[in-house]
């Protein structure tokens, strides 16, 4: 009975644990919490991407050293992915982009983010909500790297240089191609992809 009741006082934490999923990457592992919590479009969102193998063999296409990485978007031949619609911007959710964390990518449009992602390499207080205004929405955090920081400091590091990406010259893109080589969950959820086809597709952050 002891026994019993110990693990039903365990379970409410269990039953709350928030998604882990692993970016496996040409530079390193990267371990990333999910704050599904306080961004749960945001998390539901990019768990079907991660659950469908949307991100395996993307790239990391934008590295701007003492700001962000950021991929999701572009296939290894740099072309662009058709993703899903977008969904509705979180950034109202009270978490800050500080260095680590992980946020939505999106055009000027505050509410057009689908599938890319990036990891602040540092505190970027200019990305965070004000407002619900078009300049005030900021960038929807919803995760932050819990372990391989290491690696995405490593990986903003690479020398970068102007490249076509889908056909358009593009700045700050790795010289050597950083490509997510499998990304999937480790909390054992195996949930089901969303099996709708894509709709949209998706520009880099503004």
């Amino acid at each position: 009975m002891r026994l019993a009741a110990a693990l039903f006082a365990l379970l409410p934490g269990l039953l709350l644990a928030n998604p882990v999923v692993r970016l496996d990457t040409t530079a390193g592992p990267v371990t990333i919490e999910l704050y599904e919590d306080k961004a749960p479009k945001s998390v539901a969102n990019f768990l079907q991407y991660v659950d469908s193998g949307f991100y395996d063999g993307t790239q990391f296409h934008r590295v701007i050293r003492g700001f962000m990485i950021q991929g999701g978007g572009f296939d290894q031949s740099s072309q662009r992915k058709a993703t899903r619609a977008p969904i509705q911007n979180e950034a109202d959710n009270g978490l800050k982009n500080k260095r680590g964390t992980l946020a939505m990518a999106r055009t000027g449009n505050p509410h057009s983010a689908t599938a890319q992602f990036f990891v602040n390499l540092v505190d970027n207080r200019s990305l965070d909500f004000t407002g619900k205004n078009s300049r005030g929405w900021g960038y929807a955090v919803f995760g932050a790297v819990t372990e391989g920081m290491n690696v995405v400091d490593n990986i903003a590091r690479e020398r970068t240089t102007s490249q076509r990406l889908n056909g358009m010259m593009a700045r700050d893109v790795p010289e050597v191609p950083i490509l997510i080589t499998k990304a999937y969950r480790l909390d054992g959820d195996s949930r089901a992809a969303d099996k709708e086809q894509p709709t949209s597709e998706e520009k880099d952050t503004q």
